[in-house]
């Protein structure tokens, strides 16, 4: 069989050394003279066509084949890209999703492109371009800075959403003036009041007296609605120093950006009262990497974290065959002997465990509970660098809240204030939002205090005091019982010792 080599010798004219025929040499244009590098040229022709004739006999390659390789090529340039480097705003996790779409998806105003056009929230696009409208209005402003500004940090923004966007760059840019705009002019008004923005008392959004304020302050706390805070950082710049401010690169959390937002949603904070940030105050927690790309949502989330809470030495990690045990119900903590107690903190998930008595801060649930935990929670999952601390402490409420009773204990205890139809509501609202949670109990800042809990419950003196007092000094009417009983007991004794006695000393 001929093969690819000997059939190109043949058709192109070439012999071999052994033939007395002469080799056919192209020789260039006949007025230049023989050449001594004619044989090389004669080499590269020749290999030249071999390659062409292989790549022609190799037969074609199959669409399966090609759509491999095409989707090996997006894999190595997504490789090369690192795009989660900068990830930061993710959509809710599947497995979170219960039917419910009112927790996770806004219901009034969309920030950011996940729910960008939506037929349900384009109404707000009209408050959105007189927003604009006002504040270039007030600042003098050229909205070609802002185009200006936006673009140049367009690549950056898209990396901080999860998956591709597939916005135009028009498009893109418009929507991110158009929504940080929108937002900072809420946190502004917020702050100094709408007013003295110039906007009439009266106003549908931008007034005091807006009645859907609560609701738009629940959408814009969604995960699937944040936007990057260097974009606030910057357009809020651009708005008040009419310049491109640094903190376009290095954004930090003491900007004005970060303590209007945190004064914004501190209505949503599930503590007992409203603390003020003051624009002296400093923030009290620490700054994370890649400050600027984080959402408002994290920076609410690192709001809500006890700043003294810090990793566990190695020295005092207890092993993992302990930790992994979950706390009990506050039914059979109580049976136990551990008593709750309210503790007077604004920082919810600080709890603490000392001599039997478990202080837990109160907790307000309402109907925008379930939708703030879900959503923070989410973060914590798709997150990678933070500590899952809001996960960790629902999953602790989640077990000591079996039942209504339970929850009945916590209210009349202090810890638990609400607003919803029932105790049952509550201990539902937390088995939900458990069900599909994945979490590792050894990561949890509460598995110290969960097993001290579990070692003095386990104590069967502890159990023997608290079932003496339930059973018996409960309540008024049970301990007058008790005391009568052990009256009645003793007078029975005095009796039957005197019999005894009698007997056997007779009187003379």
């Amino acid at each position: 069989m001929v093969g690819p080599r000997e059939w190109l010798r043949a058709h192109l004219g070439f012999r071999s050394r052994s033939s007395n025929l002469s080799t056919t040499v192209y020789q260039g244009p006949r007025s230049q003279p023989p050449n001594d590098s004619a044989p090389q040229v004669q080499a590269e022709l020749f290999d030249r066509a071999e390659n062409d004739l292989v790549y022609e006999l190799r037969p074609p390659k199959s669409e399966w084949v090609i759509s491999i390789e095409e989707k090996l090529v997006q894999a190595r340039q997504d490789n090369e890209a690192c795009s989660w480097a900068k990830l930061s705003i993710y959509r809710i996790p599947h497995y979170l999703m219960d039917g419910d779409d009112k927790a996770y998806v806004p219901q009034i105003v969309s920030i950011g492109p996940y729910h960008h056009g939506k037929a349900h929230l384009c109404q707000m696009d009209q408050h959105k371009w007189r927003c604009l409208y006002r504040i270039l209005e007030r600042s003098n402003g050229k909205i070609d800075r802002y185009l200006e500004l936006v673009k140049k940090v367009e690549k950056r923004a898209r990396a901080c959403y999860e998956g591709t966007i597939s916005m135009s760059s028009y498009d893109f840019v418009e929507m991110m003036i158009l929504d940080g705009c929108f937002v900072i002019e809420l946190f502004h008004g917020d702050s100094k009041g709408f007013a003295e923005l110039g906007y009439h008392p009266n106003d549908p959004i931008f007034s005091s007296k807006c009645g859907s304020m609560p609701m738009i302050q629940r959408d814009m706390i969604m995960l699937e609605n944040q936007i990057p805070l260097f974009i606030l950082d910057g357009l809020f710049s651009l708005q008040h120093h009419g310049l491109f401010c640094l903190q376009l690169c290095h954004p930090h959390q003491e900007g004005p950006i970060p303590k209007l937002a945190l004064r914004f949603f501190d209505p949503l904070k599930p503590t007992k009262g409203r603390r003020t940030i003051s624009s002296n105050n400093r923030l009290e927690f620490d700054p994370l990497p890649n400050q600027g790309e984080l959402p408002c949502l994290e920076l609410f989330r690192q709001s809500l974290l006890n700043p003294k809470q810090v990793p566990e030495e190695e020295g005092t990690k207890v092993s993992p065959q302990k930790r992994q045990q979950l706390i009990h119900c506050v039914t059979e903590l109580r049976e136990a002997g551990v008593k709750f107690r309210e503790k007077e903190t604004d920082r919810f998930m600080d709890i603490e465990f000392e001599d039997g008595i478990l202080r837990i801060p109160r907790l307000h649930i309402d109907d925008g509970t379930r939708s703030l935990f879900l959503n923070l929670i989410a973060f914590e999952q798709s997150h990678i660098n933070n500590r899952n601390d809001i996960t960790a402490y629902v999953i602790f409420m989640d077990h000591l809240i079996d039942s209504l009773e339970d929850v009945r204990h916590l209210h009349q205890r202090g810890i638990i204030e609400h607003w919803l139809g029932s105790d049952a509501e509550v201990a539902d609202l937390f088995n939900r939002l458990c069900k599909e949670v994945v979490f590792d109990q050894n990561d949890s800042y509460l598995s110290e205090l969960t097993e001290r809990v579990n070692e003095y419950s386990s104590r069967r003196c502890n159990r023997w005091r608290a079932s003496l007092k339930h059973n018996y000094f409960s309540n008024p009417w049970s301990i007058i019982s008790f005391i009568a009983a052990l009256v009645l007991l003793a007078l029975t004794f005095l009796q039957s010792f005197y019999a005894v006695y009698g007997y056997y000393r007779p009187r003379s």
